[in-house]
């Protein structure tokens, strides 16, 4: 490829966004056809590519059950992909709006126009749904992506980017690696729009970065999502119904469950509860294959350095299975916390890991402004049947989603919106409100052969604008 002089002294990312973009300018609006091709041949390469996928993260984490990466990785991509062939002829068309009587007889119309070259900032611990998933929606929503991926996940990345390639040319969708110093050299590219999923500290240095260029960022973010278990919850149920969202890639989510508040009487009870159903889900938790581990040391160091402060500081530490870690390995049992305070690391920052601090209420409204005194959580989860208690906990709590009964799975709804709200985010994704934001909503006033402007030209004074006037002002 000859490079302009301009050009060869560009950085290899700024060449390669500079070659998105004269790409995407000689051809900026891709056909629904084109679009759903190209959605369709990406469903039948992660089809394909299924056990690869799954190698690639068990080597990337030591040990990840297959289970929990087809549920969590792959079957929303699919799922994904799926809803959005069923939808995009909808979501492509413009959208009739009233002109009103003041510009009639034009005609008003909202025509949804791809941004450009998209920037995708990718975490570890889900690199295929956080990767892929957005994608699926700035493909179908015309643009081309640039993915920056973890350097955490190196094989999983070897792995994307062999079945990117399949799909896709360098100058439609590319697969970036490097660590730190290359993760701001992307966020600092003009990009069309940036999509960032990570810690909050980060989140910041991404919007600054951003913000030179004006480019616009969705901010997936994470915190301190809570359950809310309320008094009439059976507390075996309650176990049941927040388990899996805490055990799932071995807590390492962003809308795991960060702090259970509890009614002071059940904490002994929830505990025990809780041992219970781990034990059953994990039997032989040492050698048990569905548990994932700690993705690296820095990781299961910065967990263990989490709980040695909370005991040094008069939390008591209960671990859900007969063995707190497997030796030899970074496997961490859910860790059980009572007696937490705001000094302790636990109560500071979002956990992302197998710890679980529990803390006693004496009425809902106590669990309420215990939520509201902290900042707006990702997700918050309310454990009860009972529906006015349900509603007073949603009507007066702010989060980005909200599972009743469940955890994590509202994630998974593809015909809802999925985003954050101040420090654990900002705008959405997924479903048509993913569309949108990797669009352009663009206003069209059509004005045919009859000029009714003219009425509202100078001179002034006119009796007909002084008739206008006298109606529109009323």
């Amino acid at each position: 490829m000859n490079m302009t002089v301009e050009q060869s002294q560009l950085s290899p990312l700024q060449q390669l966004l500079q070659t998105q973009r004269s790409h995407y300018l000689s051809h900026p609006a891709p056909s629904y056809q084109s679009r759903v091709e190209k959605l369709k041949q990406l469903k039948q390469l992660l089809l394909q590519y299924q056990q690869p996928i799954v190698a690639a993260l068990m080597k990337d984490y030591g040990h990840r059950s297959e289970n929990d990466t087809v549920i969590s990785d792959i079957m929303p991509c699919i799922n994904n992909i799926n809803y959005t062939l069923k939808n995009l002829k909808s979501w492509m068309k413009p959208s009739k709006r009233h002109a009103g009587l003041l510009l009639s007889p034009s005609k008003v119309s909202v025509h949804y126009q791809p941004l450009g070259v998209v920037g995708i900032i990718v975490p570890w611990n889900f690199p295929v749904m956080l990767s892929i998933g957005p994608l699926i929606t700035a493909i179908a929503a015309g643009n081309r992506a640039m993915l920056k991926m973890s350097e955490f996940t190196p094989h999983t990345n070897q792995v994307l980017n062999d079945l990117l390639g399949q799909v896709f040319a360098e100058n439609e969708v590319a697969l970036v690696e490097g660590e730190a110093d290359i993760a701001a050299q992307f966020s600092a590219l003009p990009f069309d729009h940036i999509l960032f999923t990570g810690s909050t500290l980060v989140g910041r240095h991404v919007m600054r970065a951003a913000a030179e260029n004006l480019t616009p960022v969705t901010l997936e973010l994470g915190g301190k999502s809570p359950a809310i278990i309320a008094p009439d919850m059976p507390i075996d149920t309650a176990v049941e119904r927040l388990i899996f969202g805490k055990c799932l890639n071995a807590g390492q989510i962003c809308v795991a469950p960060d702090y259970v508040l509890c009614p002071e009487d059940k904490i002994d009870e929830l505990i025990k509860a809780y041992q219970a159903r781990f034990n059953k889900m994990y039997p032989d938790f040492d050698n048990n294959p569905d548990y994932g581990n700690i993705i690296n040391d820095r990781q299961f160091d910065r967990l263990i350095k989490v709980i040695d402060d909370a005991k040094s500081k008069g939390a008591r530490v209960v671990s859900a299975s007969n063995s707190a870690t497997t030796v030899g390995k970074r496997k961490l049992a859910t860790q059980l916390m009572t007696q937490v305070n705001p000094d302790m690391l636990v109560m500071q920052d979002e956990i992302f890991g197998p710890i679980l601090p529990i803390i006693g209420y004496k009425s809902v409204d106590e669990a309420i402004g215990y939520v509201n005194q902290r900042d707006r959580p990702l997700a918050l989860y309310i454990l009860s049947f009972d529906s006015s208690a349900q509603n007073h906990i949603l009507h007066h709590t702010h989060s980005g989603g909200v599972c009743i009964n469940d955890t994590v799975f509202h994630v998974a709804a593809d015909d809802a919106p999925f985003g954050g709200i101040g420090p654990s985010g900002m705008g959405h994704y997924h479903g048509k409100e993913g569309f949108l934001t990797f669009s352009h909503a663009k206003t069209v006033l059509n004005s045919g052969k009859i000029n009714t402007g003219i009425f509202v030209h100078p001179p002034y004074g006119t009796f007909i604008q002084k008739a206008l006037m006298k109606f529109f002002l009323r």
